[in-house]
């Protein structure tokens, strides 16, 4: 938030990517116009600085640095004890990305925690529907009004996500990551984490694996 004016105050974010709150964002471009602002972000990381748009993004960002640190499973759990949302994207420079915005209602939020826990299974905008027990039209009003997304795009966004996970956490084979978290084939994943991460699978892998550091190998089928 205006934290980022401290450290630009002290010259730390000369030719850096930066953000911070939207009140304050003209104030921050006008008095240090060396900072690359970007506005429309929940938090940026550029080398070592870290900053946030406000105070939920603030937690955003505190997710984002166990994420770093300990991978996805812990940062998820982390989110799951405090009873926030799971970690999202903020715009970091590798894997700058829309954000889900925060949710703005529970109707749809059974369906939500069903689709999650069957991320493998070919999901429809019907098979949503039917479990929300509404049509697809009203799903998509419901959604939408609350998620900020379409429900494809919010399931999508999801098995990314999972699929982040598994890379980092196990050893399985790409193929079963790829059925694992519902995008089907090994070359649907890559298409998927090249356009959101800039990394295909077997890099992202090596550069975020958790295996070797006291997370335990998984090499059997997710299904």
């Amino acid at each position: 938030c205006t934290g980022t004016f401290q450290l630009a105050e002290a010259g730390l974010l000369h030719g850096r990517r930066a953000t911070t709150y939207w009140a304050h964002a003209e104030e921050l471009r006008r008095r240090y116009p060396h900072v690359d602002l970007c506005g429309d972000v929940l938090y940026v990381q550029d080398g070592p600085y870290v900053t946030s748009s406000g105070y939920a993004a603030g937690i955003d960002l505190c997710l984002h640095i166990i994420r770093t640190d300990y991978g996805a499973a812990v940062a998820n759990e982390v989110a799951r004890r405090a009873l926030v949302a799971p970690v999202r994207p903020g715009g970091q420079t590798q894997f700058t990305q829309t954000p889900l915005p925060p949710e703005r209602g529970t109707a749809c939020a059974d369906t939500r925690g069903w689709a999650m826990r069957n991320l493998d299974k070919p999901l429809t905008l019907t098979d949503l529907a039917r479990h929300a027990g509404v049509s697809v039209r009203t799903l998509t009003r419901r959604f939408h009004a609350e998620s900020g997304v379409s429900p494809l795009q919010w399931l999508l966004h999801q098995r990314i996500e999972r699929a982040k996970e598994l890379l980092e956490t196990t050893a399985l084979p790409m193929d079963q990551v790829a059925h694992g978290c519902g995008l089907g084939t090994a070359d649907s994943l890559r298409g998927h984490l090249v356009r959101r991460t800039g990394l295909t699978p077997s890099a992202y892998r090596a550069q975020f694996s958790r295996l070797g550091t006291g997370a335990p190998a998984v090499t059997s089928s997710v299904a």
